[in-house]
């Protein structure tokens, strides 16, 4: 039985331009290829779409090179 999808709102301070944008997208796409990631830049966090739990998300974000946490919808 296939894992059903989670939105997760991240708190990802660091980002500051479309490279970081890309970084971000990469990483979680790592975790999940299927997720789907929606960057905010002006308010530094992340919308995404994912079978990966929040914890798995930030470490890998924060191996990116970013700081992140879970933030309550």
């Amino acid at each position: 039985m296939d894992e059903p999808r989670k939105d997760l709102l991240m708190q990802v301070d660091g980002m500051t331009c479309q490279g970081c944008v890309n970084a971000v997208t990469k990483a979680v796409q790592r975790l999940d290829p299927g997720a789907t990631v929606d960057v905010d830049l002006d308010h530094g966090r992340v919308h995404i779409s994912t079978k990966a739990q929040s914890l798995e998300v930030a470490q890998a974000l924060n191996a990116a090179g970013y700081e992140a946490r879970a933030m309550t919808m």
